[in-house]
Parts: structure tokens; C-alpha cells; sequence
């Protein structure tokens, strides 16, 4: 059984809810950060990225940065916009958009649980990234974001969840990603042990998004546990806070690829090189922008990649003697870092390469465009990943390539905040 358990959040009043409200740390430059929190200063983004307190060019990593966070959390608990509930509680999060609705249980889950593999990832971490949320955390003494977790059945959960929305929410607001977000408070103590007996029951949870998130609270509770030997795992930094969708209610969307140059290649030897694996094809650009939202260079299918070089969009058909059959290789992207990136571009490992960047599917191809009239040279775009993909990798304890998955709606930072 999974060990889920209720948590007094940290969060805001409702009349500040709005205001504080911010997209998740990891999905906007620092550019757009510190633009974030110029314009709105009560913005979360402020705690979660405390760069934007100091000059352009600054260190992240300098340990005064991790500190301005702690206090910028503190400040705004003293000045009343954050205030702990009295007793621990479960959440429920609603998001809807365009037409979706996806409903989680926000809650805190077993460390143990994730180094126990009941927890199930799909991806490996870069040790900078890791390092960063980690220092945040234990500086901090909280847990500032949400890890997005999804699960396979839990008819019992969705029943007991059903029966708080019914009431009135303590959040319902409309976020600047044109998301509504709404949240009730689960507190009735027959509620609270209904949660957590279906959550417990639910046989596996697996990482959606977040997993910096989670290896880092699996840092900070590892470190903790060794400066006091005597811990009795009820404290709480044995738990990270998170949220748990059912998975046949989330959306994947495709992560692009774009990269600075061809290895050296003329476009012609690039290409030619391309038609070994792949079926070659030129897309016509004279095309309107309702055809552009259609996706018409986007892949209609598997196995289909769109590629942007020298202004002009490409289509690549992968031919059959490359496909894979195992959990990973069947990925699009493997696809195309097994075939294009490493052995053509010389991109071997994607996560440390500094050649290569990754672009969110919510920004649209016109966003690859951009970044290759600026500073690429190239760009990708992928059929995106499935749940049932991502659950089979991770089911078979397996990776896949970094940056597979883009989820949409993202979560909103600042909500809840778990204090360890």
C-alpha cells in the first residue's frame, strides 16, 4: 500500500490567491521570470526563482540567492498573505481548459515509497537541477512546488473526491495562462480517512512531471535522517507534497528539439544523411495561419517527425528496419536522438549538451521558427508521447530520453506549501 497522508499547507488567502499564483519554476527563462515578478511583485515566482532579486548575471547557486527565498517565504507569511491551516488536511485541484477537465488529490507522499519504486519515474535527473531544488528545499525548510503525479484506477478515490467538490471551494480563479483553478480543502475527519484509505489502495503511482522535484526531496529527507539518527519517520521531511491525477485524464503534449548546427555538414550532406533512415520530404510553406494552428507541419502520426532547416519544413517518415520494439525505443524521440542527434549531429547525451535546447509544445511551432531565424540552426517536432508509453517505461524501471513529455495544463506554484 502506498502511504498518503494528509498536510497543513501554507497558502495564501483567497483575496491574494490570484495575485500569488505563478507558473512552476522550471518553464519559464530568467528573462521571463524576472519580467513575471516585475510586473506582479506578490507573484510566487519570486520565492521559487530568487534570482529575479538580484542583478542580471547574478549566481543562482550562491547560497544568499536560496536564503532571499526563505525569506521572502517568511516575509509573506508574516504580512498575513500565507497562513498554515490548523490541522493537516487533504486538497482537492481542479484544472479546466479548453473544454478539459482534470481533477487530482493534492496530498504528501512517502519518500520511501519513491526509493521503494511504488513511486514509479521514466526519466533521470541532471545532477545541477537536482542539486538546485535540493539546497532550495533544505534552505527554505519547505517544499515550495508540486510534483505531478498520475495513477491507472481508483474508483474509490474519485468517489470520495467527488463528494468534497460538491462543496464550496476555498479557491476558484481564472490563472494568467487562461487555466481555471479551483481548489476545495478536504478537513472532515471522515473524509480525510476515506482519501486516505483509497489513496492507499491505489496499487502504484508514477511521475508525471517533477522528477527534480522528488529526487530532491528524497535529498534533503536522506540528509535529514543522517544529522538525527533518532528520526521515527512520522517527521515531515519524510514525505514530498504532491498532486495525483488519474492518468486517462491528462494530456501529453510534444517537447521540441531545436540545435545550434549540423556537426559541421553542408544542409545538403545533412540531408542526404537523413534519407538513409528516413523518407524525405519537403512541406509547402504557403500556408495560412488557421492551417498553421491545424498543425499542418505538425506530425500527423508515429514515426513522423517535422523538421525546420534553412526556412524551409521537412517531413521525415522513419523507415521500418529502424524501429524498435522495446518500452523505450518505440518513443518518437528515441526515434530521433537513436537515428538524427547522436549519430548525425554528434548530440550524444541530450541532457548535458550544450548544443541542444528543448522547447514546450504549448509554444507552437512559430516558437521554432523564431529560435531558428536567432540562435539555431534547426529545430524538430515530435508526435508526442503517450500515458500508456510513459506508464510502460516506467513499469519496466526504464528512462526515456530526457524532455519526452510536456504536460499541459501546468501546475500553479504557490498554492500549497509544504513546510519540512
Amino acid at each position: 500500500m502506498a502511504n498518503v497522508r494528509p498536510f497543513k499547507a501554507i497558502r495564501p488567502g483567497e483575496e491574494y490567491v490570484e495575485s500569488v499564483s505563478s507558473l512552476p519554476y522550471d518553464v519559464v527563462s530568467e528573462e521571463e521570470a524576472r519580467a513575471l515578478v516585475r510586473e506582479n511583485p506578490l507573484s510566487f515566482m519570486k520565492v521559487i526563482r530568487p534570482e529575479t532579486a538580484f542583478e542580471a548575471g547574478t549566481d543562482i547557486y550562491k547560497e544568499e540567492v536560496y536564503l532571499k527565498a526563505r525569506d521572502l517565504m517568511q516575509e509573506n507569511i508574516k504580512k498575513g498573505i500565507f497562513t498554515e491551516d490548523k490541522e493537516p488536511c487533504f486538497y482537492i485541484y481542479r484544472q479546466m481548459t479548453s473544454g478539459r477537465v482534470q481533477t487530482g488529490l493534492v496530498a504528501c507522499f512517502s519518500v520511501d515509497d519513491y526509493l521503494n519504486g511504488v513511486i514509479k519515474e521514466h526519466e533521470a535527473t541532471r545532477k545541477d537541477k537536482e542539486e538546485d531544488r535540493t539546497r532550495h528545499i533544505d534552505i527554505c525548510g519547505a517544499q515550495t512546488g508540486l510534483v505531478y503525479l498520475a495513477y491507472k484506477e481508483g474508483k474509490d478515490l474519485r468517489s470520495v473526491m467527488d463528494k468534497v467538490t460538491n462543496k464550496e471551494p476555498l479557491y476558484d480563479f481564472v490563472s494568467q495562462d487562461d487555466v481555471r483553478q479551483i481548489v476545495w480543502k478536504a478537513d472532515d475527519r471522515a473524509d480525510v480517512e476515506a482519501i486516505r484509505a483509497a489513496a492507499g489502495n491505489i496499487g502504484g503511482y508514477y511521475i508525471a512531471d517533477g522528477h527534480h522535484r522528488s529526487a530532491s526531496a528524497a535529498s534533503v529527507c536522506k540528509k535529514r535522517r543522517t544529522e538525527d539518527p533518532d528520526y521515527t519517520g512520522d517527521e515531515e521531511f519524510n514525505y514530498f507534497m504532491a498532486v495525483a491525477f488519474p492518468a486517462d485524464e491528462l494530456t501529453i503534449m510534444p517537447y521540441y528539439r531545436v540545435v545550434k548546427d549540423l556537426n559541421g555538414l553542408e544542409s545538403s550532406e545533412f540531408l542526404e544523411r537523413l534519407s538513409k533512415s528516413f523518407t524525405v520530404s519537403k512541406v509547402s510553406t504557403e500556408f495560412t495561419e488557421k492551417e498553421r494552428s491545424r498543425g499542418v507541419t505538425h506530425p500527423a502520426r508515429k514515426y513522423e517527425i517535422a523538421m525546420y532547416l534553412d526556412g524551409q519544413w521537412y517531413k521525415l517518415n522513419a523507415r521500418e528496419e529502424i524501429l524498435k520494439n522495446d518500452p523505450v525505443g518505440v518513443l518518437d524521440v528515441s526515434v530521433l536522438q537513436a537515428n538524427v542527434l547522436a549519430p548525425i549531429l554528434g548530440i550524444d547525451d541530450p541532457r548535458t549538451s550544450k548544443r541542444i535546447d528543448f522547447v514546450g509544445g504549448i509554444r507552437g511551432i512559430g516558437e521554432l521558427e523564431r529560435r531558428c531565424s536567432e540562435d539555431m540552426r534547426l529545430a524538430f517536432a515530435l508526435y508526442p508521447t503517450s500515458m500508456n508509453e510513459l506508464m510502460d517505461v516506467a513499469d519496466n524501471k526504464l528512462f526515456m530520453p530526457p524532455k519526452s513529455t510536456w504536460f499541459e495544463p501546468k501546475l500553479q506554484s504557490g498554492l500549497f506549501v509544504h513546510r519540512i
